[in-house]
Formats: structure tokens, sequence, C-alpha cells
């Protein structure tokens, strides 16, 4: 997974509430198992007219924000069915973080297992976000995990909190394997031994 450190970034505006996962990514695209390719259906229904053109007014087909890194959305985000596709899309498009004052539990556990950062903050400095981010390609958004803060483009700081453990594994860039593959020495000596005490298993 990759590690997660300081990001800066454009920062695309989505003032929607309850953003839930089949609109991240329909229900049509959930056959894969590969967590690559899923980006260009990221938001399909908003993203794409139904004669399979790009909706022009959908903010990330929009110049400015086709580079986005930083996500800015409503309340709620990530609720409906639990879909790993859903943090697998985000990620594949390029968006590496998403500010919002609510997640869905299950969606905000599974950015960080897939090397996103999910960041929840009070309406007021959501607001402020967002109003930053409907500047476009000209304001960008520092996002540093390891001082949990955000800094705006005119300088505005302002600190998030986040879990010790989940910090730790989006810095380290581990997942759930890497997390088990930091103890492969202790796992390698556990079967060397039981190998040789109970050699009939």
């Amino acid at each position: 997974m990759d590690k997660f450190t300081t990001l800066t970034g454009i920062a695309a505006p989505l003032p929607l509430i309850n953003v839930d996962t089949d609109m991240i990514i329909p229900k049509q695209f959930l056959k894969t198992i590969k967590r690559s390719g899923l980006g260009v259906n990221l938001f399909d229904e908003m993203r794409y007219n139904d004669n399979g053109s790009e909706n022009e007014t959908f903010v990330l087909n929009k110049d400015a924000y086709r580079e986005a890194e930083i996500l800015v959305a409503g309340d709620n985000f990530g609720c409906g069915s639990s879909r790993e596709h859903a943090p697998w899309a985000i990620k594949d498009f390029g968006i590496r973080c998403v500010i919002a004052p609510s997640f869905a539990d299950i969606f905000y556990n599974n950015c960080f297992k897939n090397g996103i950062l999910p960041i929840a903050l009070p309406q007021e400095q959501v607001d402020l976000l967002m109003t930053e981010a409907e500047k476009g390609a000209n304001a960008r958004i520092t996002v540093d995990l390891q001082e949990q803060a955000i800094t705006t483009s005119d300088g505005q700081v302002m600190s998030f909190d986040v879990d010790a453990f989940k910090k730790h594994c989006l810095l380290n860039g581990l997942d759930d394997i890497g997390l088990t593959m930091e103890n492969v020495a202790s796992i390698d000596r556990f079967e060397s031994e039981a190998a040789q005490s109970r050699p009939w298993v």
C-alpha cells in the first residue's frame, strides 16, 4: 500500500450529503476483484450522460479538477452498502484524501486500508475548505498527516484528529497484509518450532 505522509494538491468540491457507495461506484462495476481500473467509473452516473459522453457540469469533468487529489464533500459520505470497490475507485482516480463532516463507518475504515486519508471536520471548517476548493486549480490545499494539519492556499491552518494506529498504518503504507508481514520473523520462528515439535502436523 502507498504511504501517506504529506499531500499538496487540488481539492474538488462535492457539496452533496449522503453520497452513498452506489453513487461512488455503481453496482454494475463490482464484478472485478482488481483494485485498478475503477477510476474511470468513479461517480459514473453523475459523471456521464446516457450516451456515454461526459457531463460537463460534473466537477471532476471540469479542467480545473481532472487532476484533483483531495475531495471536499458533504455529511455522511460513503453511506450505503459496504463495498470496498468504493475506495478502490476513489484511489484509482487519483484522490488520496476525502474531507467531510462525517463518514459511514465501514467506508471510513476501508479508506485507511487502501491508502486514503478520510478526515472528519466540523461543518464550518468543511464549508471553509469547500469555498477554497471552488477556487479551482489556483488553490492547492496541503494535508500533513504527521502533524495532523490542513493548510489552505492562503495559509489558514486547521488541525484534525486521527486514530493513532490508523495514522501509523498510513504513514508506513501498511494494510492488513503489511501489518502481518511486520511479524514475519516471529511467524517463521513459530512455524519452525512447530515443525520440530509436531512433525506429524
